[in-house]
Formats: structure tokens, C-alpha cells, sequence
């Protein structure tokens, strides 16, 4: 039953998503019944609320609009995540197994591409960073049917992105887990784990200050250096059907996402000086399945 994972997806999404868009950063109910699998085509489009932190690091939030689309459409499964659109070439059948992801990603990242939103001076006197194109791949597995019952569902995905129009002229490696299992027909929760590896351009631009930057904004000079693991994400999310049914209809999801950033992506003054190193974000949202 890939319409389960695939509405969980849609809705625990809009925590990380509606952080994303802002910074630019997935089971059936338990029954032994094998003919309740669903197949075909299917979409299910998300649309909510959230707080995130005004960019990557910042210790105060904003509300924005969160809107999540995913489903299956002539065998191919796709999903957005941010403001980044993953496609799995794969077609894998529906039911309990073993199943394999790989496809392309394509997405733009809007963090700090303008100064409205931002509330530290300091930061906006930094100016506005160009918004950043990318393109990448994601290969993933995923086993449903693990623990709780035939359409529990564990999964793990890495995912590569390159911008391409020179915004960081780097990439982001996110290795991503998620569990998650029905509770009943009309409910079920998610639990999530998440990293990002980052190349230099990437540091240099979203977290260091140049001498020039020092001058506008009074925030001491920081070079990043090399790549390095920028930070990890834990996101739990419940999604519960409003119409008695998650594989169709509508439902109401709500989620957590908190962050740790690292090393010397921590260590710069956004994050030290006028930041936080942790920071959290939530959304609550409506998914309809068709």
C-alpha cells in the first residue's frame, strides 16, 4: 500500500519543506487483508501553515504558507520536498517488500534571496543572496511490512544537489531515514532523521561574513574553509483522516522538525553572534487524496 507512505510523505513534509522554501533543506492499517493494497494512479496535495527560523540558524521565526504535492502517475512515484521536486524512475510493485528508489531532483533554494523576513539587522545588512538552481539525483531502499504489521514502512534515501547558476556553486549530500506506521485506517504517525554534508561555496555563502560583509553589517569576519556536515533534523509528524479513510479524502497533519547545526557552520556569527545552533520549526496542514 504505497498511498500510505505516500500521504505521510506529503504532510511531514511541510515541516521540513516550509523550511526549506524559507531557507532557500513516507503504510496501511494493520490487517491481514491483501486485496486493501491500492494501485493506479494517485496524487495527494498538501497545503498549510508554518514557523521556521528566519534563515538557516536564526534564533527568531517567521510564518509562511507550506503547500507539499506527491503520488504515483504511470507507475513513476514523485514528491516535493521544499521547493525541490523528486522524481523515482523505478516502478516498484505495491504490497509489502523490498522496494528501490533512483531519479533526478530538481529545485531552487531561496535562503536569504530576500531582506523581508529577516528580523536581525545585522543579517539583512548582509545583503540578499541570489537564488540558487540545482539539480541532482536521489537512490534510495525502503521495506514495508517491518515491524508493526504488513504495511509499516521503513525507508532511507540519499540525495545530491549541484547549483547550477552559480548562486553557492556547490551541493548539498542529505542521507534521509524515515519510519513510519498506521495506527488504524484513519491514522498514523512518522518519525524522521536527516543530515546534510555541504561543499564550500555552500559554507562560504550562507554562513561566512567577508571583510566587506564586516563593514555593512558589524558582524566579525568568518571564513568556513572546506565542506563539512552543516547540521542534523529530527521530525515527528501524526496525520489523521477527516473523512474515515487516509487512501482518500481529506486529512489533518501537524510535525516537528528540530535541527543541530555543527562544527564550524555553529562557530559562524549568523549562528554564534546573533543565532541559535538549535533551532525548531512546526506546521499543521490539510492533504486531500484523489
Amino acid at each position: 500500500m504505497r498511498i500510505f507512505p505516500s500521504i505521510a510523505a506529503a504532510c511531514l513534509a511541510l515541516v521540513p519543506a516550509a523550511a526549506l522554501a524559507q531557507d532557500t533543506t513516507q503504510a496501511a492499517p494493520p490487517t491481514p487483508n491483501p486485496d486493501i493494497g491500492m494501485s493506479g494512479d494517485r496524487v495527494t496535495i498538501g497545503v498549510g501553515a508554518a514557523t521556521v527560523p528566519d534563515y538557516e540558524g536564526a534564533d527568531s521565526n517567521d510564518i509562511i504558507p507550506a503547500a507539499v504535492a506527491i503520488g504515483t502517475l504511470g507507475g513513476f512515484d514523485f514528491f516535493t520536498r521544499g521547493t525541490q521536486l523528486y522524481v523515482d524512475l523505478i516502478k516498484d510493485p505495491a504490497g509489502p517488500g523490498t522496494k528501490f528508489e533512483l531519479g533526478p531532483i530538481a529545485g531552487v533554494r531561496l535562503q536569504r534571496n530576500s531582506r523581508k523576513g529577516i528580523d536581525n539587522p545585522q543579517v539583512r545588512a548582509l545583503g540578499k543572496i541570489d537564488t540558487a538552481y540545482e539539480l541532482g539525483a536521489s537512490a534510495g531502499i525502503s521495506r514495508t511490512g517491518v515491524i508493526t504489521s504488513d504495511f509499516d514502512t521503513l525507508s532511507a534515501r540519499v540525495g545530491y544537489i549541484h547549483d547550477v547558476s552559480g548562486a553557492h556553486g556547490s551541493y548539498v549530500i542529505s542521507p534521509q531515514v524515515n519510519y513510519t506506521t498506521p495506527l488504524s485506517y484513519s491514522t498514523l504517525v512518522s518519525l524522521g532523521a536527516s543530515a546534510d554534508y555541504v561543499g564550500k561555496g555552500y559554507g562560504r555563502t550562507y554562513f561566512g561574513v567577508s571583510p566587506t560583509g564586516t563593514l555593512a553589517s558589524g558582524l566579525r569576519t568568518y571564513g568556513v574553509g572546506d565542506s563539512g556536515w552543516k547540521n542534523y533534523s529530527l521530525s515527528a509528524f501524526a496525520l489523521q483522516s477527516l473523512t474515515g479513510d487516509l487512501r482518500h479524502g481529506l486529512a489533518i497533519g501537524g510535525g516537528v522538525l528540530y535541527s543541530q547545526y555543527l562544527g564550524k557552520y555553529k562557530r559562524s556569527p549568523l549562528i554564534r553572534d546573533v543565532g541559535d545552533s538549535s533551532t525548531w520549526s512546526a506546521a499543521i496542514g490539510l492533504a486531500y487524496t484523489f
